[in-house]
């Protein structure tokens, strides 16, 4: 049984058989699943709810929509699971606790793929990267991740561990993730990235309002330096506005692979690629 909780969890190897799955789904040519795949989605879940959505009904699956919350009854996930494999081929899940995930994985009853926790967001940093992987090798480029500790930090973390990323988070000391390389010079580590990454400061908006990432700043990065905020971002408050309306930005054409990454990651947890 294949899931997809953590990016650490696969190689490098097979999280390039998600990017090889990728291209053949955005060229048509990806391989059709029949069955059935139940999404545990909060009513606010927007670009990774679409793209699983419509990535599932494209290939061939049919979606059935849950609230997480319906996940949290007093009852054995192991029985969740079970009566569930009965009728559904994949769990697709989005829930705050990733305990909730590891417990219907646990079963072996059904691929259980992570579609965010408060943990990590694994499908997330993988469509940028597979984004990337079109047109540069990721394992040769600096990566930035500006913001605190947090799901999105956290998964570009388990993603350097598994590709071998050369990644430095930038925020007050306090606020990073442990283990990761870190600094709080934010004018260096922009001055030597390829790659910056940023996240909803959530709590911490006053902390990290001197790492707001702008078009002065962006000036002084490598030649074909990307921004690739991770969203729902707010101009002014993680990256300016015209950061945003700088060349820098490819936000919107990274999300784009999203669908065919969902694709993939449903086709390799359901055995077929």
């Amino acid at each position: 049984m294949r899931h997809l909780l953590r990016l650490d969890d696969w190689t490098s190897a097979e999280l390039r058989d998600v990017f090889r799955l990728a291209d053949a789904y955005s060229a048509g040519d990806g391989p059709h699943v029949t069955g059935c795949a139940a999404l545990f989605f909060p009513a606010s879940s927007l670009r990774t709810r679409v793209s699983f959505e419509r990535g599932a009904t494209l290939m061939g699956l049919q979606p059935i929509l849950f609230p997480p919350e319906t996940l949290d009854k007093p009852e054995a996930l192991d029985d969740v699971a079970g009566h569930l494999a009965s009728w559904v081929d994949v769990l697709v899940v989005r829930h705050q606790n990733i305990g909730v995930l590891d417990g219907l994985a646990a079963s072996n009853a059904l691929p259980v793929v992570n579609a965010m926790t408060a943990e990590n967001h694994p499908c997330e940093v993988l469509s940028d990267l597979y984004a990337i992987s079109r047109t540069r090798e990721p394992h040769e480029l600096r990566f930035l991740f500006v913001g605190a500790d947090g799901n999105i930090a956290r998964a570009w973390c388990e993603a350097a561990r598994s590709f071998g990323l050369d990644l430095v988070q930038c925020c007050p000391q306090t606020l990073a993730t442990p283990g990761a390389r870190w600094t709080d010079d934010l004018d260096a580590a922009v001055a030597s990235a390829d790659v910056i990454i940023t996240d909803t400061p959530g709590d911490h908006a006053h902390e990290l309002a001197p790492f707001r990432i702008t078009a002065s700043l962006l000036k002084q990065a490598p030649d074909g330096v990307q921004l690739a905020p991770c969203p729902p971002f707010q101009r002014g408050r993680e990256v300016s506005a015209d950061a945003i309306d700088s060349a820098a930005f490819v936000g919107y054409g990274f999300k784009a692979s999203l669908l065919p990454v969902q694709q993939a990651v449903l086709a390799l947890t359901l055995g077929k690629g």
